[in-house]
This record gives C-alpha cells, structure tokens and sequence, in this order.
C-alpha cells in the first residue's frame, strides 16, 4: 500500500488513507476511469482534498498500484532464486497478467505509461521493468529464451494480454491462452 507522505497532520494522513481506500473500490467497481469526484464523496473529502494528495489520475493510479508493484518486486526477487529460469519468467509473467487485469482499465494506464517516465504511473513502472528484466536475462543466459526479446516488449505484451482478457469476459481462459501462444514465440531454438 502506498504510504502517505511524511510529515502529513494526522487529519490529513486519515485523508490520504481513506482517498486510496475508496479508490480502490472505485476502480474496482467502475474500472480506472472511476469519477475522481465520487472517490473524493466516498472518502468523506471534497476534490480539492483528492487533487492535494494526487494532483492528477495517473498520480492516484500510482499510489493504488504501488502495493501491487511492491508484490510483483517481492515476487520477482524470490523467482529469481528459483531452479529453472524459463519458468521463473513465465511464472512473474502470469502474475504481472493478474495483476494488469485486477481493476477494468489498468492495463491500458499501464500500457501507455509505460515508457513516460515522467508520469507517475510511469515511475511506478520502472522497477517493475528493472525486475522484469532481471528475469529475462537469466532465462536468456540458461539458452531458453531467444536473446533478440526486449523486457519492455514482453511488458507491453503482458498488457495487451490483460487488456484482451478484459475485452472479452465471457472467455476465462482467453489471456492463458494468448500467453501460452507468446511464450511459444519467445523460446530459443
């Protein structure tokens, strides 16, 4: 979970706390273009109190994707300790599909976020990419991925694969599907 930024009064930390609280509800119910006025009515605040703590969309998906981030970080360092490389890689990779896919609109925010490094959503992504990275390259180095696949593609892959699994909720198993059909394409040999 995103912590709120040190030094808050503790009337505005409560805020803070509530705005990603409800935010999460909101985007869980609504998806991520959730009215940023009703996350501010739900937590109790008016949206001067919301554009304070996240003067923007990008700045409040953050902070609500940060906790998730912070999993995926934890995540992508416990894989890289695991035996077999490859299906280290494909492991992070269906957790970073779950993950893209867990509120209805993250997976575009992430996919157009990507590599704008001067968002704050695009920030978030930059470990995210790092871990990922360090994942590929030892699947690289073990020979089972081909050496030509670039993090950032199998990133933005791993979107689109979210995305379409969020376009079609009447197939469950449409994104393992579509990844199983990419990671065919990635191995070496």
């Amino acid at each position: 979970m995103a912590q709120p930024p040190a030094g808050l009064r503790a009337d505005a930390r409560r805020n803070y706390e509530r705005l990603l609280t409800e935010a999460r509800s909101a985007f869980a119910e609504h998806g991520t273009d959730a009215s940023l006025e009703d996350v501010a009515r739900r937590a109790g605040v008016g949206i001067g109190t919301l554009y304070r703590h996240f003067p923007n969309r990008d700045a409040l998906l953050s902070a609500v994707f940060e906790g998730t981030a912070a999993d995926l970080l934890a995540r992508s360092r416990e894989l890289l300790q695991a035996p077999e490389p490859c299906a280290a890689l494909v492991t992070w990779l269906r957790e970073m599909v779950t993950h893209a896919g867990e509120y209805r609109g993250l997976a575009h925010a992430l996919m157009s976020a990507s590599d704008n490094n001067s968002s704050a959503l695009g920030r978030c992504s930059g470990p995210i990419r790092e871990a990922g990275g360090a994942l590929l390259a030892r699947a690289q180095g073990a020979g089972a991925v081909r050496p030509d696949v670039e993090i950032n593609d199998l990133l933005q892959l791993t979107h689109a694969i979210a995305l379409a699994a969020e376009e079609t909720p009447g197939d469950p198993d449409v994104a393992d599907r579509l990844l199983n059909l990419t990671l065919r394409g990635l191995r070496a040999g």
